[in-house]
């Protein structure tokens, strides 16, 4: 039995993704507290444009507003960028939470 991440769900990569500019400390298991900025969330990951040299399957903890603390993995990554799947679902309620803590102009959020 494989203990490592479930990388091959891309489906959820058409899921709608919220534009943000969230900086954000990430907990690395083994490169400890990384500086980032996620540009874009969905329910199911998020997007970051500097990805501080991240691999594939590496797997992060992010602090979100309104869901509190919640492990990531690296899905993909190309030069800067990097896209991370969460171990688990955001519910919706919490997710549009979220949303409205982290793109507080209503003009910029994606239609509901």
């Amino acid at each position: 039995m494989s203990a490592g991440a479930n990388l091959s769900v891309t489906d959820m990569r058409r899921a709608a993704r919220h534009p943000v500019d969230f900086p954000v400390i990430v907990e690395h298991h083994k490169r400890g507290d990384i500086n980032m900025h996620v540009a874009n969330i969905s329910a199911h990951g998020f997007m970051v444009d500097d990805s501080a040299g991240l691999q594939r399957g590496d797997r992060v903890i992010i602090r979100l507003p309104v869901v509190g603390r919640i492990e990531a993995y690296v899905i993909w990554n190309r030069d800067d960028r990097a896209g991370f799947q969460f171990e688990r679902i955001i519910r919706l309620d919490d997710f549009m939470a979220i949303i409205d803590t982290l793109q507080p102009n209503p003009r910029l959020r994606r239609s509901r």
